[in-house]
């Protein structure tokens, strides 16, 4: 298991039961609630069950791709047009359930990459992405929601 896997399995999600669902961020609208389940979201469209089209102008697609695999992070408070000005309310009841909606998600992905190792899923912001790409996009989602509730040490 590499880091970013060990991260996405592992740490964030023993961060993610340190929070109280209402809990929030040092920038945005989501409470700790709110945020697992816009993971939960995400992890979606990386494992196949979300589809969208690429709304990211075609000439623009190398260049969101080149940000996916660099080093360099989400900045706080980065839009994301697909989302309503106020926070989704939380569906599920509580924060564990929530959790393990998202610990879920995280499972089907591996699972989806692991049985179809050369696939491609569409990305609606970065275009298709491979294995490689959606473990460096989750991983650096991961990391931004990490920083915006304060769970690095």
């Amino acid at each position: 298991m590499n880091l970013k896997e060990k991260f996405i399995r592992k740490d964030f999600i023993a961060m993610l039961h340190t929070l109280s669902a209402s809990q929030k961020g040092l920038w945005g609208v989501m409470n700790a609630q709110e945020m697992v389940e816009h993971m939960s979201y995400s992890f979606r469209m990386a494992n196949g069950k979300e589809k969208y089209e690429l709304i990211t102008p075609a000439e623009n697609v190398e260049r969101m791709q080149a940000f996916v695999m660099s080093d360099r992070e989400f900045k706080p408070n980065t839009k994301n047009v697909l989302l309503p000005e106020i926070a989704v309310a939380a569906q599920k009841a509580n924060m564990e359930d929530s959790i393990q909606e998202f610990k879920n998600e995280v499972e089907d992905f591996f699972a989806y990459f692991k049985n179809h190792p050369q696939a491609v899923l569409m990305n609606p912001f970065f275009g298709e992405l491979n294995f490689e790409g959606w473990m460096a996009l989750l991983y650096k989602h991961c990391l931004h929601h990490a920083k915006q509730f304060e769970l690095l040490k």
